[in-house]
């Protein structure tokens, strides 16, 4: 239906596109002016509300929006192919004696192809979240490249439309479960973010995933610690928040899942402050158990000068940020394969805690953003396969250990794991895992 429905839709726009020309040659009548102008504008009206009407079912105004335009975009695409032809064929037909008829037909065509296309891309432009600032740039600067701006066209369609549908059916699978709060812990989920980033205060730092695990029933809570400290000063920072939820809520216990650094703040805050009785799970994704050797060798080699400069440059942006007293190189010592070593002797797991950890691959340096995709040469020559950061066998702690990757070339990033992107990976819905994650301590009591 939905392809019998873009036939007819671009077989229209071409008919109401090339008027001049089947006027001139008699399928529509010489008198037939007004007939011309309201079937243009008839024409226009009816192409931008059909995708609307066959959109109608979908979850979300954003993502009904989107679909339209990927709709006017694909008749914009089997018209205009179909326009410039006949423009071609009728070419040494109508010059030299009517090529007034051929200029005035090339004139409707621009107009209305024009009217489609900017209709299709300005919806898409302003609904699609997962085209990104490259492809729209890239959209922008070969618009006007022959042929190449239909190739890039083709990417901004299957990009926004992968996106509507993926999108469409999480929300959908999502009212299904909602009767179910799949996601419902006895006790409320607190999220601890890694070193350098925040979760308070200007940056979501775990992208979309809160949403969903709260729109499955979740409870969630954030560490709300600084962004840079030692591991020692950040697990004092953890306790005191694990405290005041438990003070504020009367929840008795929280389960944590933390990510990268927040890993070893969690589990020092756990074993050495005290609050192991408030802690029903640690669940570490991403994290350095057992550090990062090229951190040590980079701390060892750069010049002291040039570290001091650009501790200084970090904890300058970070107080600007909101933290109260960063300190860049304290927080990069406690991250190298040495100290780790020694953390991992002084700071056992405590009994009755359930721990479980999560690690990831990035395949090729090519499918991380900036800066993992530099990075991860580094990481790899000196700690083996990695996520961009943190190397594959630094991971894997406690009862339980999930590996992931992608069957393709790209693999999952340090920053995917956290959605830290926005990014829609194929083979991986990270939203969908965490999901599945915090049903899993659901399914165990916690």
């Amino acid at each position: 239906m939905r392809y019998i429905r873009r036939i007819c839709c671009a077989c229209y726009i071409f008919l109401t596109a090339n008027m001049p020309l089947l006027n001139h040659l008699g399928i529509i009548p010489k008198q037939g002016g007004i007939f011309l102008m309201l079937l243009l504008v008839l024409g226009l009206a009816v192409i931008n509300i059909v995708p609307a009407v066959s959109n109608r079912r979908l979850p979300g105004k954003r993502l009904r929006i989107c679909a339209d335009g990927c709709e006017l975009l694909i008749y914009f695409l089997i018209s205009v192919s179909a326009s410039v032809t006949g423009l071609i064929v009728t070419l040494s037909v109508l010059f030299p004696e009517n090529k007034l008829v051929w200029f005035g037909n090339l004139a409707c065509v621009i107009l209305v192809e024009a009217a489609v296309f900017w209709s299709g891309m300005i919806r898409v432009y302003l609904t699609s979240t997962q085209i990104g600032v490259k492809w729209r740039t890239i959209g922008i600067l070969c618009g006007w490249i022959p042929v190449v701006h239909l190739a890039v066209l083709l990417k901004i369609i299957r990009m926004a439309s992968d996106e509507w549908e993926f999108e469409s059916g999480k929300i959908m699978r999502a009212q299904e479960r909602r009767g179910e709060e799949f996601c419902r812990t006895r006790y409320p989920i607190l999220m601890v973010h890694g070193v350098f980033f925040r979760d308070f205060k200007y940056f979501n730092y775990w992208g979309r995933i809160p949403k969903e695990l709260e729109e499955h029933g979740a409870v969630i809570f954030y560490g709300n610690h600084q962004s840079a400290a030692a591991v020692a000063d950040s697990g004092k920072e953890l306790a005191d928040r694990i405290r005041g939820i438990v003070e504020e809520t009367g929840c008795g216990k929280v389960n944590i899942i933390a990510h990268s650094k927040g890993g070893l703040d969690s589990r020092y805050a756990v074993s050495r402050l005290g609050i192991e009785e408030h802690v029903a799970s640690l669940t570490t994704v991403n994290t350095p158990h057992r550090g990062c050797i090229f951190a040590d060798y980079l701390l060892d080699k750069i010049p002291g000068a040039a570290k001091d400069k650009v501790a200084e440059g970090y904890n300058s942006a970070l107080k600007v940020l909101g933290d109260e007293n960063p300190d860049f190189i304290a927080a990069v010592t406690d991250l190298t394969a040495s100290a780790c070593k020694e953390f991992n002797q002084k700071v056992p797991d405590r009994p009755g805690i359930y721990y479980q950890s999560v690690g990831s691959k990035l395949n090729v340096a090519s499918g991380g953003r900036f800066p993992l995709n530099f990075s991860h040469e580094l990481v790899k020559y000196f700690d083996g396969p990695n996520d961009g950061l943190v190397a594959e066998s630094s991971f894997p702690w406690g009862e339980d250990y999930t590996f992931l990757t992608t069957a393709g070339k790209r693999g999952i990033s340090h920053g995917d794991m956290i959605d830290l992107n926005r990014e829609n990976i194929k083979d991986f819905d990270v939203r969908e895992f965490y999901v599945g994650l915090v049903n899993g301590l659901k399914e165990r009591g916690l």
